[in-house]
């Protein structure tokens, strides 16, 4: 059997194939890289809306009279503040603050969540939340029953609203409703993404999974994948697990110092983080324009003026919108911020960045 045919697939995988889209493996899923182009896909989401498959991503069910309490336990921000039908972002810890995953926090109801969780991590992740789960709560994996799509663009909110029974636009940011689609009730449209528009995302039963792909491809919609939900992501500054955060790092080294609540009581890396706050991190997640042609790879070093490393890019690209070679990556944390000259070493060869704030893109209204 060819490593191609022991990928998991997402129940749009044949929409994919027909539709002539480049392929990968990506975390173990076999995804479409693009359809049509980086270039044009990206633009899509970004002047009109572009559709995206992210079944691969995991879901997971915490439910019970502590599951408010073991989330709390294991997570940075504090999901207390969630009622009813309110998203929230936050990272998974372990006992040194380093970060297991970066995930969604959706209440679904009194006592019951739906964790969103990055493909890589998903055994990972649920085994670790069980482990330390001492409440009163049941964690079931439920990655394999849901399907995931997000349509991202400022045209999102039009093509819904001619498929949904609903008004998509009274959604507020990072909440959700229950919706039909295409005949399909219960459908979770959520007004989350990861592309810095606005746009949505649906949960539903992998059943319906074909039905809510040709209604949705049917508008004509750019389907796009994951080389533009990369590049789109970068330009808003959001970090990416396994490239810009992973077990090693903490929220504050990370720049989520503001997702991390140090007032909700005990939690499982409190003393850790507290520690390091107040002695202050020794490397920050910065963001770097290149002032010179090249683009700085991941895993390609930071230098001072003196040739010395004082860090590494952990993402990079050409940004489209832009027409600019931006980066982010670790310092240590006098060279974060001021006036200190930076290079990134390219081919052996100094190549001058500066430091710029986040996000890379900037456009009015984004995330509204």
């Amino acid at each position: 059997m060819s490593a191609m045919a022991q990928l998991k697939v997402t129940p749009f995988n044949q929409f994919h194939i027909l539709a002539k889209a480049k392929m990968v493996d990506y975390a173990g899923f076999h995804m479409p890289i693009s359809y049509v182009g980086l270039r044009a896909e990206h633009m899509a989401v970004r002047e009109k809306a572009g559709l995206f498959d992210v079944s691969h991503m995991g879901t997971i069910l915490v439910e019970g009279n502590e599951a408010l309490d073991l989330i709390q336990h294991v997570c940075s921000n504090d999901a207390s503040k969630l009622k009813k039908g309110k998203v929230q972002y936050s990272c998974l810890l372990n006992k040194k603050g380093g970060i297991v995953d970066d995930l969604l926090v959706y209440c679904l109801d009194k006592n019951r969540y739906m964790l969103v969780v990055n493909a890589a991590n998903i055994n990972k992740d649920y085994q670790w939340i069980n482990k330390q789960n001492n409440f009163d709560t049941h964690v079931a994996d439920f990655s394999d029953h849901w399907s995931l799509l997000a349509l991202q663009g400022p045209e999102s909110v039009d093509i819904l609203n001619e498929l949904c029974d609903i008004d998509v636009s009274k959604i507020k940011y990072y909440t959700f409703k229950r919706a039909k689609i295409a005949g399909i009730k219960d459908v979770i449209v959520s007004a989350t993404g990861y592309t810095g528009e606005t746009g949505f995302e649906l949960y539903f039963e992998r059943e319906h999974g074909h039905k809510i792909w040709k209604v949705i491809a049917n508008t004509g919609v750019q389907k796009c994948g994951l080389a533009s939900r990369d590049t789109l992501r970068l330009e808003m500054g959001y970090a990416l697990y396994g490239n810009d955060i992973d077990d090693t790092v903490t929220p504050l080294e990370a720049g989520l110092g503001w997702i991390t609540s140090f007032k909700k009581g005990d939690f499982i890396a409190k003393t850790a983080l507290e520690k390091q706050k107040k002695s202050g991190p020794k490397k920050k997640l910065t963001g770097f324009e290149l002032l010179e042609r090249g683009i700085a790879r991941k895993g390609y070093p930071i230098l001072n003026e003196k040739g010395k490393q004082i860090g590494e890019i952990t993402s990079g690209t050409m940004s489209v919108c832009m027409d600019k070679a931006i980066a982010m990556g670790y310092v240590e944390s006098a060279y974060a911020k001021g006036e200190k000259p930076v290079f990134v070493e390219i081919r052996e060869k100094p190549v001058p960045m500066k430091k710029v704030a986040l996000p890379f893109y900037k456009k009015e209204a984004v995330g509204s």
